[in-house]
């Protein structure tokens, strides 16, 4: 009794007490969103675990744009999270990937969608993951071009990664085709990169991953074939 009379005078006054650490809400659910565009968890899309993960060391200097192809284009945010799971399921079960190749992804919806992450090491562009943030646009971008809110965000996307450290502020901006014998990420896509800040017309080609210094002295023997060590 007089334990309960004593907690009731404190709180009485103003004491408060904190809960057990067992107790308390996780984290997540009370950290503030730091993005100022739509922006869906793996959770909130239902990601599966990744089979593994290896860190990748940020500031990356370049950022890599892709479309997904297939899928294709997705203008709500169930579609877009149908779209993340089947290129999910996709990468894991078909090409025995880790996990989703791309850090992230932004769909038709205007959302941007976490894939790996900004820390995690991609599976998005052969050679050059340990070296960048692959950002995959859902949709077949061959002959049209994204909505502008889809495009804005991705923009937007990359603007978020230099401000949280995980993008350089010098960082350059490629197409998939420029590192990998790709269409990707579609004629009218990439020529609208083409125009947007940071983008490079360096590398044109795979063979120009040997010049860069950038690359690894690791990753340059595979590409030569002296060594099967990937990135």
């Amino acid at each position: 009794m007089y334990f309960l009379l004593t907690i009731s005078f404190l709180k009485f006054v103003g004491v408060t007490f904190a809960a057990p650490p067992n107790t308390l809400e996780h984290p997540s659910k009370n950290e503030v969103n730091p993005y100022d565009f739509p922006f869906v968890t793996r959770s909130e899309w239902k990601a599966r675990m990744a089979k593994q993960t290896q860190p990748l060391k940020t500031p990356v200097p370049y950022v890599v744009i892709h479309h997904s192809y297939t899928p294709g284009a997705c203008t709500t945010k169930v579609q877009c999270i149908k779209a993340m799971q089947n290129m999910q399921n996709f990468h894991m079960d078909d090409r025995d990937w880790w996990d989703i190749g791309y850090n992230y992804a932004v769909g038709g919806d205007g959302a941007a969608y976490e894939g790996r992450g900004w820390d995690i090491l991609g599976a998005h562009a052969l050679h050059f993951n340990s070296v960048s943030i692959g950002i995959c646009i859902i949709g077949d971008w061959r002959s049209e071009l994204p909505p502008k809110q889809q495009l804005e965000t991705a923009k937007a996307l990359i603007a978020a990664g230099v401000k949280l450290g995980r993008i350089s502020s010098e960082y350059k901006l490629v197409g998939h085709r420029q590192v990998r014998d790709t269409e990707c990420p579609g004629d009218a896509l990439y020529n609208e990169i083409k125009k947007w800040d940071h983008y490079s017309d360096h590398p044109t080609c795979t063979g120009d991953l040997l010049t860069m210094p950038e690359i690894s002295d690791k990753v340059k023997d595979v590409i030569l074939g002296n060594s099967t060590y990937d990135d």
